[in-house]
């Protein structure tokens, strides 16, 4: 089995356990809701295909949604994450030169490139979610808020956990 593969393997399943055991216990008020498991799609490598890419996204929301009790509602917004990730990449700027197994990580691309990246999908995941929740637009400013408090927390907790990846890897 390829290294890469290996390591997404365990990223996923180290991911789909922090936001089921911890993350979805955390529920401020109904506002703030990270949801750090897409993490997984926004790490996958430059070149994995778009057929590739929607399944990932589509296994990763419906493992979400059988723990999480919620059915489809994550599965949705993941797909919707997933197909827009290649749009995102192109509209944040791809870099010239990157190899096959080069992934969209904060060490690779750098801040401003990744936290650009990493709050536009977040914020399309999250919008995607709280409107399928609510599915109304009655609470249109209260979902509102809740998207934008939910994506801050949601994209700080990710930063947090690339500094520590960085910072592990280098003392390595």
């Amino acid at each position: 089995m390829n290294r890469l593969v290996f390591q997404n393997i365990i990223r996923f399943l180290l991911l789909v356990l922090l936001q089921v055991l911890l993350l979805n216990k955390i529920n401020l008020y109904g506002y703030l809701n990270p949801f750090v498991y897409i993490l997984f799609i926004l790490l996958l490598p430059f070149e994995t295909p778009g057929w590739l890419l929607l399944v990932l996204s589509f296994i990763t929301g419906f493992t979400i949604d059988i723990f999480s009790g919620t059915p489809g509602l994550h599965t949705a917004a993941t797909v919707l994450a997933g197909f827009a990730r290649p749009a995102v990449i192109k509209l944040v700027g791809e870099r010239e030169e990157y190899d096959a197994s080069m992934y969209p990580s904060l060490q690779n691309m750098g801040l401003k490139w990744f936290l650009t990246y990493t709050v536009i999908l977040v914020f399309l995941h999250h919008a995607a979610l709280n409107f399928l929740d609510v599915f109304s637009f009655t609470e249109f400013f209260r979902t509102l808020l809740r998207i934008i408090i939910s994506t801050a927390f949601t994209v700080l907790f990710i930063i947090l956990l690339q500094y520590i990846i960085v910072s592990r890897k280098g003392k390595r």
